[in-house]
């Protein structure tokens, strides 16, 4: 085919991630070879590659869709915000510069250039690229520096389908205003419109939808109803962070950090029946979980110092030695040493900071970046969870931290005898570099399972359920929702006339 296609957006938080890979899925599923592609993205949920270098995740799950391995060429511009209006730039998966945000407009010609040299790069290996924007596709005010909405798809000439989001309220006035604040040329590539997270019966918006045609002069491809998919949210705008709700018999309460990064690295556990996941940002919304899990931060030093002055530092401290179960993944696994060091300032202007002291462990952070994929073996499990004993883990790792402690505490190791993570003597403090480790399906089961009987409770089973089997029957759901409630047929007309 050698095509494409590009869905832009009203607005951020409209689903065009999730639409775009359900396109993924529909074509890869009739046998075509297909990728996605963004732009750019603004986000600290990030993927390294096989190759050692960071993308935004939305793309590595449209690849997942498309059963094809994640390239960095599929999300060329990654930028990162550090706090302080700073800005980490990532081109092609590596660290390009920090700059202040507000000079994002001085690379933006240089930028566009590196741009489109990947996506040239990456239709040379696809027949179809599926492209994304980002965030508002008609911010007037932003239009002279837009890389990744307009201004991508009239440089590759991409046919546009506009996505709305009908469940925030003014649908109708979100599409026609953007419209409007197009230029000509711009509205002349825009071939269709959906219309997302409709609730209801969509029967009963056939005549909205032909007034809109009628005012527009652009066909409306369909109306989405608003499901319960379980598939990855690009950013932690989402109502997967939300969930304050205890429903499972495991409680899992996640520490919202100002700077979290990679919240990904809990929707496995998220998807066990027996497991409730919720982000908590304050010591009154912890309540009494069964884990307290640090996730990873852009920040470390800056997030510690806030946990401390809101009280829920004292709050962790005070559940550990009552017996709940700590477990820090990157900057969370940093954060319990006992001392953070960051004297060439990678972070700031804080060059050290006193951490947990539950773990027998310093972090000093380096200039140089560590992203690499990994693979390791549990070491050490203590008493609590001597069933993940020798258990085979995979994760990749993004931190500028170097982590060292006592060798008798090293919980994970890499084959060449390397500490990918520690534990504490009690066994109830837990930390780790590797994100995506329970992604990792035995180890998974088992520490659900030691959690199980180190909680006494009876009469419950964990599921051997492989989480990429999972993802793949979410995705082929979303084709089928697609299928009935989309015009594929008229979608696959725009592409092949273009």
């Amino acid at each position: 085919m050698n095509a494409n296609i590009m869905l832009l957006g009203t607005a951020s938080s409209v689903g065009k991630s999730t639409i775009a890979t359900g396109i993924c899925r529909y074509f890869k599923n009739k046998g075509i070879k297909v990728a996605p592609f963004k732009a750019m993205n603004i986000s600290l949920n990030s993927y390294v590659t096989e190759d050692g270098l960071e993308m935004g995740r939305a793309q590595v799950v449209q690849a997942d869709a498309c059963d094809i391995k994640p390239s960095a060429y599929m999300n060329p511009l990654l930028l990162k915000p550090c706090g302080d209006c700073k800005t980490q730039v990532i081109v092609n998966g590596l660290v390009y510069k920090v700059m202040d945000s507000y000079k994002y407009k001085n690379l933006n010609k240089e930028l566009k250039v590196k741009v489109k040299e990947s996506y040239n790069i990456l239709s040379k290996d696809y027949d179809l690229i599926i492209l994304e924007g980002s965030g508002s596709c008609a911010e007037i005010n932003l239009k002279d520096s837009d890389i990744a909405n307009m201004s991508m798809a009239k440089m590759v000439n991409a046919p546009v389908i506009l996505v709305a989001d009908i469940d925030r309220g003014g649908v109708f006035a979100s599409i026609v205003g953007t419209l409007m604040l197009l230029d000509e040329d711009e509205r002349n590539l825009v071939k269709g419109v959906i219309i997302n997270k409709f609730r209801g019966n969509s029967e009963y918006f056939d005549s909205a939808k032909k007034q809109l045609e009628d005012i527009i002069k652009i066909p409306v491809l369909g109306v989405m109803p608003y499901v319960d998919l379980d598939i990855e949210d690009e950013d932690s705008v989402t109502e997967r962070i939300n969930n304050k709700e205890v429903k499972g018999i495991i409680d899992i309460a996640v520490i919202r950090l100002p700077h979290m990064s990679n919240f990904t690295d809990f929707n496995p556990l998220d998807m066990e029946e027996n497991i409730t996941i919720r982000y908590v940002s304050e010591v009154s919304e912890i309540g009494n979980p069964h884990v307290i899990i640090l996730p990873g931060t852009k920040t470390t030093i800056e997030d510690l110092r806030y946990i401390k002055e809101n009280g829920i530092y004292d709050e962790i401290v005070s559940r550990k030695n009552k017996g709940t179960i700590i477990f820090g993944i990157c900057g969370g696994y940093q954060m319990l040493g006992e001392v953070l060091c960051d004297e060439y300032g990678v972070e700031g202007n804080i060059k050290e900071e006193v951490g947990f002291n539950l773990l027998r462990s310093r972090t000093i952070f380096k200039e140089n970046k560590t992203t690499i994929q990994r693979e390791g073996k549990i070491t050490c499990s203590g008493r609590i969870f001597n069933k993940i004993l020798d258990c085979e883990v995979t994760g990749y790792e993004i931190h500028n931290g170097v982590t060292v402690g006592n060798k008798n505490d090293i919980f994970i190791e890499d084959p060449a005898g390397e500490p990918l993570g520690m534990i504490n003597k009690e066994g109830n403090v837990l930390g780790t570099y590797l994100h995506g480790i329970f992604d990792n399906d035995e180890f998974r089961r088992l520490f659900i399972q030691s959690l199980i009987d180190y909680l006494n409770i009876y009469d419950t089973v964990t599921d051997n359920v492989s989480y990429k089997s999972y993802k793949k029957l979410q995705f082929d759901k979303l084709v089928e929702v697609m299928k009935e409630n989309l015009d594929m047929k008229k979608i696959e007309e725009i592409i092949n006339k273009a």
